[in-house]
């Protein structure tokens, strides 16, 4: 989405609780953000909890990894002429990132955080 908020949040929660199995139910691990904190304008289905961080706490959440890896790896050393190269260049970054399941589980995983079967 090109903008953040409680509608966007609220819709990528829908989007999550559409893929969660029957019966189950998922933990989002969120920051600080505004539009993270439930209450007020933020709709949470009922099959899919919020979890926030601490006020800060980046080692606890396991974005601030997958950020410095795709800067290292795909958004470092560039300049961009336009904020459409910005997109694109972080798209693709993005997309090449999530197509490799073996390492975005290595680059995000707890070993004192993960939930086996």
């Amino acid at each position: 989405m090109p903008w953040v908020g409680s509608k966007a949040m609220s819709l990528h929660l829908d989007a999550l609780s559409k893929v969660v199995s029957p019966g189950a139910h998922a933990v989002l691990v969120c920051d600080g953000a505004g539009w993270h904190r439930t209450g007020g304008r933020l709709v949470v289905p009922d099959n899919v909890t919020v979890l926030p961080l601490p006020s800060y706490a980046p080692q606890l959440n396991p974005i601030e990894n997958v950020w410095a890896y795709l800067r290292a790896n795909f958004l470092n050393r560039r300049v961009w002429d336009s904020y459409d190269e910005i997109v694109e260049a972080c798209c693709m970054a993005w997309n090449a990132f999530i197509s490799d399941i073996a390492r975005v589980r290595s680059v995000t995983e707890r070993i004192w955080a993960t939930v086996r079967d």
